[in-house]
């Protein structure tokens, strides 16, 4: 129920409250006993019963209206050709308020519209009367109940349907009356028109041949089966005693006619023929189209025989359940549900512990019969039905026993096992890993994935690795009947990495020290100082370099031996510095020159923490750094200042001694 106006008056709110608290019953007025329509016709509803039974959900409109299925009518179709859909309500008395909502509910339980919100297509929920519905320049959105003084769209645009699928229209009727309307499809693009002509598509007999069933090739209207069977004429011309429709106590329409004959047919061929019948029609669809007079289907009536054990469903690897098939429904009652009834002989002893039948009104065409264990060894299986638990054979439909002795083969393959054997040949560069499958239980079927070392369908793989570390490989097996597989994951560390760490300036009084990083199984090492020392050692002495009037680079070399005598090498260069005394020079001429163009403190390699300034006459700081590679151009704020004195300070603290210093001196800028 929706609320539109405030104004409503107390005894009116009442009123419909409790009118649309009456639960929903009338065929129809549920998603569930939907009416079939058809694009070709005009649907006419003269009367709408007073009901409600569930809150709705309209997109977009949180306006405080009580959306429901009020007084509601319910229309399903399938969309058979895609387009836009086009359609009108017109109201008996165009002062009622009719609103709707459109469902895509293809595969889905037809209720699922009160509870499921993705499947909402489109609507109209306006509170102003008259006709409503959709069209090309309707609304493209879902107008809302909220009051517009009666200027509300009543029209949304046409939605696009799609072939194929289902829908449901509901159609709710706000106003509190019982006054009907008609609904009228047209205009747009969309097919809801099934192209198929109305047709019989199959008949077959009952056991004793009592009754006739016919199938339909459509759904088609329960209300134009004339009940007593005239719509049909059979060719012995055996009276037909009545006719009823298949579903249709709660439903419009069915695919299926059971037809009562007054005497059981003898075996033999015959027809049946489709006539008017004594309600002037024949079998109509929902366009109502007629099943065409005189359209016949043969038949045939055989002698009754019971039912052999017809076949079974394919056997899988390692089955634990068989199941059997019949072409005429077994009755549940009659299988033991032990399993007693069948007894399965091979190579290998198996044992019965069940069976069960997928049963609909007490028969089923399937029994699945359960054994103890599954059967895993290959041989070719026997399953033979004898008398069960219950005395008896089981019994088909029409009475009649299977006769006990009835068998079926069945073959099984052994199951197999993915596992493996792996070798491992490692190598300086690549190691080689091969894999090898015992192929037992006739396996002709390999899959290996070799993680970054590619895939291979033989018996035997082999895999090249550049890397040690995780690899993970993967198998498939199969003898074309059972399959298995498996993931194992290797993780082996033989990777040798030559590596060390050491300075890369050291000041001519110091020593260089040199810390191994390599890794691998390491069991030589090799270092060259290029100073004329070497070691065997992994942790090498400390080495002191010459002590030159210029700056000088050394290679450092180290090389690492395995216990598979692979080696690796690593090189660092390392600068022996002509001094590492700190000072700041006196005077300094930025000209470009490449000669004393900056000032900076000269050779500060061990000065931590370090701030260095310069100042101009006035006191203001005009350079800071605390980088001693960061020097002085002779600038500020990019431009150049005069010749002249300028005053500095330096504070750092000693790396080696952690003796902190505070310096302060003045240098001259010459131009």
């Amino acid at each position: 129920m929706k609320v539109r106006l405030l104004i409503l008056s107390a005894i009116f709110m009442l009123q419909a409250s409790s009118l649309a608290a009456q639960e929903c019953t009338t065929p129809g007025q549920t998603p569930k006993t939907a009416f079939p329509v058809c694009g070709t016709n005009v649907f006419e509803q003269n009367n709408v019963p007073i009901c409600s039974s569930h809150n709705l959900y309209v997109p977009g409109c949180n306006d405080g209206a009580n959306y429901a299925n009020k007084n509601p009518f319910f229309y399903k179709f399938t969309c058979f050709e895609s387009g836009t859909l086009g359609f009108v309500i017109t109201p008996n008395d165009l002062k009622d308020d009719y609103d709707w909502q459109l469902y895509d509910i293809t595969g889905l339980d037809p209720d699922q519209i009160f509870t499921n919100r993705n499947i909402i297509v489109t609507g109209n929920w306006a509170g102003n009367p008259g006709p409503t519905g959709t069209s090309a320049s309707g609304a493209d959105f879902i107008q809302c109940a909220s009051a517009q003084n009666g200027t509300e769209p009543r029209f949304a645009k046409m939605p696009q349907l799609v072939k194929g699928r289902e829908y449901i229209l509901l159609v709710s009727h706000y106003t509190n009356t019982q006054s009907g309307y008609k609904l009228s499809f047209g205009g747009g693009t969309a097919s809801i028109t099934d192209p198929k002509m109305p047709d019989m598509s199959a008949v077959t007999t009952s056991c004793d041949a009592s009754k006739i069933y016919i199938k339909l090739n459509k759904k088609m209207k329960c209300k134009s089966i004339a009940l007593d069977g005239s719509d049909f004429s059979i060719s012995s011309g055996t009276p037909i005693l009545s006719a009823v429709g298949v579903g249709c106590n709660n439903g419009f329409d069915t695919d299926s006619v059971v037809l009562t004959l007054s005497t059981p047919l003898p075996a033999g061929n015959y027809s049946v023929t489709i006539k008017t019948g004594s309600d002037n029609n024949t079998i109509i669809d929902n366009c109502d189209r007629g099943i065409s007079v005189g359209r016949s289907l043969p038949f045939k009536v055989s002698i009754l025989l019971p039912t052999p054990m017809d076949s079974m469903a394919a056997v899988t690897c390692a089955p634990q359940t068989l199941q059997l098939i019949f072409k005429k429904q077994i009755q549940c009652n009659t299988i033991a549900s032990n399993g007693s009834n069948f007894k399965v002989t091979g190579p290998f002893p198996v044992n019965v512990v069940g069976a069960e039948g997928v049963c609909t009104n007490g028969s089923t065409s399937v029994i699945n019969i359960k054994l103890a264990q599954p059967i895993v060894n290959e041989g070719t299986y026997r399953i033979t039905l004898q008398p069960g638990s219950l005395g008896n054979s089981i019994i088909d439909e029409c009475g009649m026993e299977v006769p006990l002795g009835s068998e079926l083969t069945f073959d099984v393959k052994d199951t197999v096992s993915a596992r493996f054997n792996t070798a491992i040949s490692y190598g300086c560069k690549v190691d080689t890993l091969r894999f090898q499958h015992d192929g037992r239980n006739k396996v002709n079927q390999w899959s290996w994935d070799m993680d970054y070392a590619g895939n291979s369908t033989q018996q035997t793989a082999i895999g090249y690795f550049l890397n040690a570390g995780k690899k993970t490989i993967r198998l498939k097996v199969s003898n074309g009947f059972c399959s298995d597989s498996t993931i194992q994951v290797f993780d082996w560390d033989h990777t040798l990495k030559a590596n060390f760490e050491t300075i890369n300036m050291l000041c001519p009084e110091d020593s260089a020290k040199f810390l191994d990083k390599s890794i691998g199984n390491i069991v030589k090492y090799n270092w060259d100082f290029n100073n004329g020392n070497t070691s065997n050692a992994k942790a090498p002495p400390a080495q002191k370099y010459p002590v030159t009037v210029y700056e000088k680079e050394y290679t450092i070399r180290q090389i690492v031996t395995n216990n598979m005598g692979c080696s690796d090498t690593a090189f660092q260069k390392l600068k022996v510095l002509k001094s590492c005394y700190l000072a700041v020079p006196t005077a300094f001429t930025p000209n470009g020159d490449g000669i004393n163009d900056y000032l900076y403190p000269v050779n500060a390699f061990k000065a931590n923490n370090m701030l260095f300034q310069v100042y101009n006459r006035a006191g203001q700081v005009i350079f800071s750094s605390r980088d001693w590679m960061q020097k002085w151009d002779g600038t500020y704020k990019g431009e150049p200042q005069d010749s002249g004195i300028f005053v500095w300070t330096l504070s750092y603290q000693h790396a080696d001694t952690g003796e902190k210093h505070f310096l302060k001196g003045s240098s001259m800028l010459i131009r």
